[in-house]
C-alpha cells in the first residue's frame, strides 16, 4: 500500500513516522520491546490512541490482545475468528473503519473499558498483519493492528488506514515472532514450566549483543530450556560465547539466585578434575590436610557449567553420569553419599558423536548431556554480529583504559567484516582492545587493526599502487569520515579537517563522494 492518498501537507508526519518505525525495527532490542516502542511512537506522532496488535493463536483457534499502548490492565483478552470487527478483519482479510463506535453493530468494546462518551466520539480503524505469499497468493493473516482515533470525515480515516496497512506490513515478520512466542508459552505451560521471553535484562546481565537471526534463534532456545532443569549442550567453536549463554541459561531459571559454579574441565588434569567436582576427604591422598568440597556440593540448588565436558576423563565420565542419574556423589576417600540438587550445563567444541564411536566418550553419558542440544553457529556464519560487538568493546575499553575514541571507520569496519575470525568473539574482543590501545586518535582506522587482519589492498600498499594511489585511498577514507560525522555539512567537515571549504568540495568531486547520501546518516559506525 501507498501512504500518497493522504494530502501533501499532512504526509511529512506520517514520513517521519515511518523512518522512526524502520530504525526501530533495524534495532537489536527484542521484538516485544521493539513492537512496544512502535506502538509508542503511533501514539505520541499521531492521534492513535490505544494502539494495539492481537495476534492468532492456531492450539487454542483464538485471537489474543498481545501488545497494546495504554492498556491498564493484564487481563487475557481473546477474540473468536469472525466475531466483532477484530474477529472480521482477521477472517476477511480487509480492513475496516469504524467512523463512530457507538454506531457500529458488530463493535464488542472488549479491551480498554471505554466510557460512553469516547464510545460516541472516537472512531475505530483495523487493519490486517499478514505475511506477504508467492506471487498471486494474498498471504497469510495472523493478527490485526487497530487504533482509536477521533472521529472525522471519510477521507481522512480511509487515509489514516492506508498508513496503518503500511505499518501492519513493516511489522508482519516481528508479529511471527509474536505468534511463536504465544505457541511456546502454550508448550511450556502445558509441560508445568513458568517459562518466559529471555528479558533484556538477563540478556544485559550475561552482555550477549547479537543482531543477526541465528543467533536470536539460540537466545529463543535458552530462554526454553531456562525454566526447567533440563541439562542443556551448548555446541560450537571455541570462542564463541557458550560461557556467556549458560550464565543467560542460569539466569532464565528458578535457580538463578543460587550458585552457577564454573569448570573447565580442559584446564585442569584428568586426576585433579575429580577432586574438584567431587571433593575429598582428610587423608584421601598425600596433601589432603583436610576436607574439601566439590563443584558439586558447591552448586547444590544451583547450577554447575561443565565447560570443555569431552575432555573428561573416563573414571570422571562414570561419576559425574552417577550424580546426573542418582543426584549423589561420593567424595574421594569417603565411602559416605551425599545427596545434591544440582542442574547441569555442558559445552564442548569437540564431536562427541565421533568420540563416542571410538570409545573415548561414554554412549550413556552422552545421552544423558544431549538433551537439549543448542548450536552455536561460529562468527564467520553470522557477519551481522560483528559490528555491534566491535562497537560494544570499543566502548567498554576506551572506558576501561580511558581513551576518547568515539567510532570505528568505514574502510576498519570493512576489514573486521571481511576477516573470517577463527578464534570467534573472543578473538574480535582482543582485536578491539589492541586497536584502543594503540590508536591515539578519536577514530579506529585500519591501521590500528593487528596485522592479522591487514590485507595489501585494506592498508593502501599493495606492490600495484603509487604512492600517490596510495595517498589518494587515505584521502578518501578521511573524507568519507568526515562527512559521516557532519552528516554531509561540507563546510562543517572542512572545520573538522582544518582546511578550507573549498578543498573539501575539490576533493569531494574529484574522488565522486557523494555528500548528501550522509546527511541522514545516523552514525552506523558508532
Amino acid at each position: 500500500m501507498s501512504v500518497t492518498t493522504l494530502q501533501d501537507d499532512k504526509l511529512q508526519p506520517y514520513m517521519g513516522t515511518l523512518q522512526s518505525i524502520v530504525s526501530e525495527l533495524g534495532s537489536q532490542k527484542p521484538f516485544q520491546s521493539t513492537l512496544k516502542s512502535l506502538l509508542q511512537t503511533l501514539s505520541e506522532n499521531h492521534n492513535f490512541r490505544r494502539p494495539h496488535i492481537v495476534i492468532f493463536d492456531p492450539e487454542t483457534r483464538t485471537l489474543k490482545l498481545t501488545l497494546a499502548h495504554g492498556l491498564e490492565s493484564e487481563d487475557s483478552i481473546e477474540y473468536e475468528p469472525g466475531v466483532g470487527v477484530t474477529g472480521q478483519v482477521f477472517t476477511t482479510g480487509t480492513p475496516v473503519i469504524v467512523p463512530r463506535m457507538k454506531e457500529h453493530p458488530a463493535f464488542l468494546n472488549k479491551a480498554f473499558g471505554r466510557t460512553d462518551e469516547e464510545l460516541a466520539e472516537l472512531a475505530f480503524i483495523c487493519v490486517p498483519i499478514a505475511i506477504p505469499g508467492r506471487e498471486g497468493d494474498a498471504g497469510e493473516v495472523i493478527g490485526t493492528l487497530s487504533v482509536d482515533l477521533p472521529s472525522d470525515t471519510a477521507e481522512s480515516l480511509e487515509g489514516q488506514t492506508r498508513f496503518l496497512e503500511v505499518v501492519a506490513g513493516m511489522v508482519a515478520n516481528h508479529a511471527t515472532y509474536l505468534q511463536e512466542e504465544i505457541a511456546r508459552q502454550n508448550h511450556m505451560m502445558a509441560q508445568g514450566i513458568n517459562g518466559g521471553e529471555l528479558s533484556d535484562a538477563d540478556a544485559a546481565s550475561a552482555n550477549i549483543i547479537v543482531a543477526s537471526k541465528s543467533m536470536k534463534l539460540v537466545l529463543n532456545q535458552v530462554s526454553q530450556v531456562g525454566p526447567s532443569r533440563a541439562t542443556a549442550l551448548l555446541r560450537g567453536e571455541s570462542g564463541t560465547g557458550k560461557e556467556l549463554l549458560a550464565e543467560a541459561i542460569h539466569q532464565a531459571s528458578p535457580r538463578r539466585d543460587n550458585p552457577l559454579i564454573k569448570l573447565n574441565c580442559a584446564a585442569l588434569p584428568s586426576e585433579l578434575v575429580e577432586s574438584e567436582l567431587f571433593g575429598y576427604q582428610k587423608g584421601a591422598f598425600t596433601g589432603a590436610v583436610q576436607d574439601k568440597k566439590g563443584l558439586f556440593e558447591l552448586a547444590n540448588n544451583g547450577t554447575l557449567f561443565l565447560d570443555e565436558v569431552g575432555e573428561l576423563s573416563p573414571t570422571a565420565q562414570a561419576k559425574v553420569l552417577r550424580a546426573i542419574q542418582e543426584q549423589e556423589i561420593q567424595r574421594l576417600g569417603s565411602e559416605k553419599t551425599l545427596s545434591v540438587d544440582v542442574r547441569l550445563i555442558c559445552a564442548t567444541h569437540r564431536p562427541l558423536e565421533e568420540l563416542v564411536e571410538k570409545g573415548e566418550f561414554r554412549e550413556d553419558l552422552y545421552y544423558r548431556i544431549n538433551v537439549f542440544p543448542v548450536f552455536i553457529p561460529p562468527l564467520r556464519e553470522r557477519r551481522e554480529d560483528i559490528l555491534p560487538l566491535s562497537e560494544h568493546f570499543l566502548s567498554t575499553y576506551a572506558e576501561e583504559y580511558e581513551r576518547n575514541i568515539k567510532r570505528i571507520s568505514t574502510p576498519a569496519i570493512d576489514l573486521l567484516m571481511q576477516y573470517h575470525w577463527p578464534g570467534n568473539i573472543r578473538e574480535l574482543k582482543n582485536c578491539i582492545e589492541r586497536a584502543v590501545l594503540v590508536c591515539d586518535e578519536q577514530v579506529i582506522r585500519t591501521y590500528h587493526l593487528p596485522p592479522s587482519l591487514q590485507t595489501a589492498e585494506s592498508t593502501a600498499t599493495d606492490s600495484n599502487l603509487s604512492f600517490c594511489e596510495a595517498v589518494a585511498k587515505f584521502e578518501q577514507e578521511l573524507l568519507v569520515d568526515a562527512l559521516k560525522k557532519a552528516r554531509g555539512n561540507m563546510l562543517q567537515a572542512a572545520r573538522d579537517l582544518r582546511v578550507s571549504y573549498r578543498i573539501v568540495n575539490y576533493k569531494v568531486k574529484k574522488y565522486g563522494i557523494d555528500a548528501k547520501k550522509f546527511a541522514v546518516a545516523r552514525g552506523r559506525t558508532r
